[in-house]
Order: structure tokens, then sequence, then C-alpha cells
């Protein structure tokens, strides 16, 4: 239950530099601190993910979302508020974050997930962490914990103990971002 749920292990594995494989809004993810530089580098090097592959972020609430990003246009604002699918959006540059939580040209993609276990620990954190899928960069999207590689599960700091068994995980976000226009643009539906 997660109002029972422990986090002090979690956030103490986030704390000092450590990471995490964590069920998401979406699917079982890798997770650390975004503003870790060193952190996030361990997850790119565990997962094999190419460089120019920029990570997505989690964040508790558009509040915060706001603190890590220059600008939100309110068509942005408004998407967030009524989509009912998971929704990673792609702003155009973040702002105190390490270079490697963000793309090359400074964008950064941000999610809120609507999973209470997500929004309790990443609000009990206080700052976004990455997300990215469970997996080494070849290997195809884990549906479930019990199709994460033993790689992964042995690779990461700390697993988490909570949806281990669930069999109904969702599939990746939707990815929309705002073109040169100001248009909405969905690259992933």
């Amino acid at each position: 239950m997660v109002n029972h749920y422990d986090l002090e292990p979690i956030l103490a594995c986030l704390e000092t530099g450590g990471t995490i494989l964590l069920p998401t809004d979406t699917i079982w993810g890798i997770g650390c601190d975004a503003t870790n530089a060193a952190a996030i580098d361990k997850i790119r090097q565990l997962t094999q993910r190419p460089a120019d592959q920029p990570f997505v972020l989690l964040a508790a609430s558009l509040e915060m979302v706001k603190d890590y990003v220059h600008h939100i246009h309110p068509r942005v604002e408004t998407l967030l508020l009524f989509h009912e699918r998971p929704l990673t959006v792609i702003y155009e540059s973040g702002k105190d974050l390490p270079a490697n939580a963000c793309a090359d040209d400074g964008s950064v993609a941000i999610r809120i997930p609507r999973d209470p276990f997500c929004k309790k620990l990443i609000k009990a954190f206080g700052k976004p962490i990455i997300a990215t899928s469970a997996r080494i960069a070849s290997e195809p999207w884990p549906a479930h914990f019990g199709e994460i590689s033993s790689a992964v599960i042995v690779g990461v700091d700390y697993v988490v103990k909570h949806r281990t068994m669930d069999k109904d995980m969702s599939e990746p976000s939707v990815i929309a971002r705002l073109d040169e226009n100001e248009e909405l643009v969905f690259l992933r539906e």
C-alpha cells in the first residue's frame, strides 16, 4: 500500500547518487537524481544508451516542472491538466539540470506521473528523478518486472519492492512538444 510504503531506503539511495529500479505510471524504469550528473552517467553506462538519446525526467507536480524549465506555454499547462494518458512533454530548455539530463540542444523531457507511489516518492525526494526503461538499449521493453533482465536488476543500487508481481504495466507515455509555430506536435502516441 502506497501510504504505508517505506520510502527511506529509496530516498537514501537517491540522495547518495545511487540508481534505483522502480515501477512508474507506464513501465518499469531505472531512476536516479536528475540533478546528479554522475548518477545519470551510471544509468547511461548500465543501459548502454547512446549519448545522443536523452532521458525522461519524472516530476511530482507542475510546480516542480516550473523549477527545472525556463518556460511552460499555457497550451502545455492545459494539456498537462486534461490529458488522460501518461504524457511526456519536451520543453525547449531545461534549467538547474546537468547537461547529461538534457538533450544536446538543451531541451528536456519531463512527465508528471499519475501513479501515487511515484508521486509520493518524487515529492518526498524534492527533486525530479531520471526514469528510463528498465532495459539494456538493445533489448525490448519489459512488460512487467519478471521480464527485466538480470543484468539490469543486479546493475542498479536498489530495487524497489513495490508492484513486482503486477503484470498490468502500461505502455510508454505519449510524447509531445510545441513546434516553432507554438502548435502541439505528438511525437509518440
